[in-house]
């Protein structure tokens, strides 16, 4: 079993993403994606993920035919009702398919939390640790280029 630390950077290769900041989170259940605005539009979710602020925002506008909403409650115990979406999530290499909520967390320094149902039974927690799946990438990475030149 893989150890997480108390964040990392994973990679959301359905939606284009790479690099992207995670907080992982043993506190909440289901995780969830920063997300400037979401509507339905003909039937299917239109959404445009992160804000003008983060180095990976494109102004992309995504769709999904296939979503649902559903009540969530908030870390100040709020009910909010929220888009929730379906796609991958990279972590050490291994391709995960994830329900994400979509929600504003703008104000928040990471813009996706990582919660119980992505890590139990895949990771092991250490919060003095972080991006071990990231410093992992980049050294396989590394370990590439090296080869290549040999």
């Amino acid at each position: 079993m893989e150890v997480l630390g108390r964040y990392d950077r994973v990679d959301l290769p359905g939606l284009g993403l790479k690099n992207i900041h995670a907080k992982v989170d043993t506190g909440a259940y289901r995780s969830s994606l920063h997300c400037q605005s979401a509507k339905v539009v003909n039937g299917k979710l239109e959404f445009v993920l992160l804000d003008e602020e983060h180095p990976e925002f494109t102004g992309m506008k995504f769709t999904a035919d296939t979503f649902h909403e559903r009540d969530i409650k908030n870390s100040f115990g709020e009910v909010e009702r929220r888009y929730v979406i379906t796609t991958t999530i990279k972590i050490f290499n291994e391709e995960i398919t994830a329900e994400f909520s979509l929600s504003n967390r703008g104000l928040l320094k990471f813009p996706i939390l990582l919660g119980r149902k992505i890590l139990q039974a895949r990771y092991l927690i250490d919060v003095k640790k972080k991006n071990l799946s990231y410093k992992a990438k980049q050294q396989s990475l590394r370990n590439k280029r090296l080869n290549k030149k040999k």
